[in-house]
């Protein structure tokens, strides 16, 4: 199943119900589709707005951004769904002999490795839309600055709650390497984001309360 093919009322009843999948990672993702795709908006309603030509060549390409990490956000929606699966069955294995405890140990591990792969994603890529907005703030036009403001506030949200699905698969990881070069790819990004993020949010209510 594919569950961005489904509709919003589905998927959110889905996700408020006793099943595992979608969870909080796919949630995530979908949080920052729904973030980039207001940067989209924003970017297309902009660009009819007077504008020189370098700033309507920047909108143009900072559109063209936004619209291939959307599609690739609602990618992870589903990917997320699909990576958990092996980690659900891995709990499930047996361990009434030792040589089950050390099979399940290292299914385990390797499901774990898998679940973190989309949440790392996420956050990368969360950062990247952040860093459109970060730009397109001063390229907007007034009237919808508002939503350059809520769109960089789903993907602050998409970026932390990614961060989460990372911490809670990488405290059950015992590859030190694994977990020391996951938190390389993630960590500095997390501040750096949370700043911009915060940064725009404070242009967009100045330019509002003007």
């Amino acid at each position: 199943m594919k569950w961005v093919e489904e509709s919003v009322e589905r998927f959110i009843n889905e996700l408020g119900s006793k099943n595992a999948v979608p969870g909080g990672g796919g949630a995530a993702a979908l949080l920052g589709g729904v973030g980039v795709a207001l940067a989209g908006m924003v970017a297309n309603l902009s660009a009819t707005k007077k504008k020189t030509e370098e700033q309507k060549n920047r909108i143009a390409a900072l559109l063209e951004e936004s619209k291939k990490l959307q599609e690739r956000f609602l990618e992870l929606t589903d990917l997320d769904a699909e990576n958990f699966l092996p980690l659900s069955k891995a709990y499930g294995l047996p361990t009434d002999t030792e040589e089950q405890k050390e099979q399940k140990e290292k299914v385990l591990e390797e499901a774990l490795k898998k679940a973190c792969e989309v949440p790392v994603e996420t956050v990368v890529i969360c950062h990247k839309a952040i860093d459109i907005h970060h730009e397109l703030v001063h390229l907007s036009s007034k009237l919808v600055i508002s939503d350059v403001g809520v769109g960089v506030q789903a993907l602050r949200a998409g970026l932390l709650s990614a961060k989460l699905n990372v911490d809670i698969n990488l405290k059950l990881i015992k590859d030190e390497n694994f977990i020391g070069e996951t938190r390389q790819k993630i960590d500095s990004l997390i501040p750096d984001g949370l700043k911009k993020a915060d940064d725009v949010f404070e242009i967009v209510e100045s330019a509002i309360n003007k």
